[in-house]
């Protein structure tokens, strides 16, 4: 009870999954033709992201409030769909924020 699994490198498989998903959601996100109004907030959330992985405590309610201001910025670009919904996955495996 509260033990956190960790990998053959020491960090948590969480937040492995977490940069992976960041990572990749990030090269699309600079690939991706497109300019849109909140690109900029979206890109900064991503490096807010990446940052609390690095760091490799992350805290529940910043991942989801970062979560959420990714997907109301790039929501409607389909062609970042699956990347975002891979970073949805990455933050529920973190879990619920504690309950007010």
């Amino acid at each position: 009870m509260g033990q956190t699994r960790v990998t053959s490198s020491g960090e948590d498989p969480r937040v492995t999954e977490l940069r992976t998903a960041v990572s990749r959601l990030r090269r699309e996100l600079a690939g991706h033709p497109a300019e849109f109004p909140d690109r900029g907030i979206a890109e900064d959330e991503l490096a807010a992201l990446d940052a609390m992985a690095t760091s490799g405590a992350p805290e529940i309610p910043r991942l989801r409030r970062s979560l959420l201001l990714i997907a109301g910025a790039i929501g409607s670009v389909s062609a970042l769909a699956s990347a975002l919904r891979d970073v949805r996955v990455a933050v529920d495996l973190f879990g619920e924020p504690p309950r007010r």
